[in-house]
């Protein structure tokens, strides 16, 4: 397998972005702003993530997406352990993270991938998404930030 970078003139990869954020309007405005890499296993695009500088020594993880057929074989772990070595290369502290309040299998994973709960924005949700979501028959209405301090 392998990850690289999204070159510019490429196609990018909606339908796994938006397996993870619904928003196309907001997965359109972070993808422009930020860094976004791919894991590619036989030239098909499997896995995603994106990258968005916050500060000149934190990054936040706008979206991490893989494949449904091809979840549970590594492949949004080895996109984490990607960015933080290149954020050690960038002298980075902190790569951060957020989540849903209802999504306990992404809650799991950052935790499994050495980030740590950090702070809580309430009613992001609400506040964010015209719809309502729901998932593991939870109301999504909050945040869940989680940081990597490297």
């Amino acid at each position: 397998m392998l990850i690289r970078e999204l070159k510019q003139n490429e196609e990018i990869p909606w339908t796994l972005l938006l397996a993870a954020d619904p928003s196309r309007e907001l997965v359109k405005k972070y993808v422009a702003q930020g860094d976004s890499f791919v894991a590619e296993r036989d030239g098909e695009i499997v896995g995603v993530i994106v990258l968005l500088p916050i500060t000149p020594m934190k990054q936040e993880i706008m979206n991490i997406a893989v494949a449904e057929d091809v979840q549970g074989q590594g492949i949004g772990k080895r996109l984490i352990e990607y960015v933080l070595k290149a954020a050690v290369k960038k002298n980075l502290q902190v790569v951060e993270v957020g989540t849903g309040n209802s999504s306990m299998a992404a809650l799991s994973f950052y935790q499994k991938c050495g980030f740590r709960m950090d702070r809580i924005d309430h009613n992001y949700f609400v506040r964010n998404y015209d719809e309502k979501i729901e998932e593991n028959g939870i109301w999504c209405r909050d945040m869940v930030r989680l940081v990597y301090e490297v």
